[in-house]
């Protein structure tokens, strides 16, 4: 990390929905800008989960150089697929409209993810255009800015949704499910509703189809040995994703858990991949 700033945390409402509104809280390094900026999106299966889950990881990342705006985003029992999808893609046209004001440029402006969030940062990056996704506008009077980023950070992402609930149930039936496949599972099903669904939000998918989809830059970062985010879905999804003519670096770490860059941030593995981010930000954010 060339550089270490200092930075402040605003709370800003950024969208609202029958009155309830969904926060953003930027982090915002201090110094000259403009910075490259990403729009953050918490895990939890889709259903569980806040804002300031990942503040271990994205701290860091500001601290680097980088704006960062972690979401709320609507989730059961509020509302299940496409909502979230819905909320991000809107926030990269809102970020991009006020990016004066939050230090960046709408040029510099891409997504970020764990898990579930990572699946999403993956999917509103790669389908901006989708009229399922792109339905919320702007406030009258914004300027006009689409949802198109140039790149992606997607940390242990739940790549192919369909893939991992068909997983989790495969082992159920074996008897050889993990105590917190369970819930997984139970939440997949809250969020998505049905199988049909999962398959139509899976990114992986949307390029074996030929679904018309944009290849922003990705950086996939993930512990090979990770139990609840299978390495088969990983490896079918980079295939895929550079075959398209897609360019994805892939990082893999080791660790005693599949999300020590959060849990232990302080970490060797932690800090080499905080460098590495930060420093992918930084080249495909100019």
């Amino acid at each position: 990390m060339a550089h270490v700033h200092e930075i402040e945390k605003i709370d800003v409402e950024y969208l609202n929905h029958d009155g309830k509104p969904l926060l953003a809280t930027i982090f915002k390094p201090r110094g000259k800008g403009p910075f490259p900026a990403v729009l953050e999106a918490h895990g939890g299966a889709w259903v569980l989960g806040a804002r300031n889950n990942n503040a271990p990881v994205i701290e860091p990342i500001a601290k680097g150089g980088v704006v960062v705006a972690s979401l709320d985003f609507r989730c059961p029992p509020q509302a299940g697929y496409p909502a979230s999808v819905q909320d991000i893609n809107y926030a990269v046209r809102w970020l991009k409209a006020n990016a004066e004001k939050f230090g960046t440029r709408p040029e510099m402006v891409g997504t970020m993810g764990t898990s579930s969030g990572g699946h999403l940062a993956v999917l509103v990056a790669m389908k901006p255009d989708d009229p399922r996704y792109a339905s919320i506008p702007l406030p009258a009077g914004s300027p006009h800015f689409d949802a198109k980023v140039n790149y992606v950070v997607t940390l242990w992402p739940v790549i192919s949704p369909i893939g991992r609930y068909r997983y989790i149930k495969e082992r159920q039936r074996n008897g050889d499910a993990l105590p917190q496949m369970a819930n997984l599972a139970k939440c997949q099903e809250q969020y998505w509703g049905t199988e049909e669904a999962m398959t139509q939000g899976a990114p992986g998918l949307a390029l074996e189809r030929g679904d018309k989809v944009e290849l922003p830059r990705i950086m996939y970062v993930q512990n090979p040995t990770d139990p609840i985010h299978p390495r088969e879905h990983l490896e079918q999804f980079v295939a895929n994703y550079r075959k398209a003519g897609g360019h994805l670096e892939l990082e893999l770490f080791e660790g005693s858990s599949y999300d020590i860059i959060r849990s232990d941030p302080s970490s060797a593995a932690a800090r080499s991949i905080f460098a590495k981010m930060i420093d992918f930000i930084h080249r495909l954010g100019r």
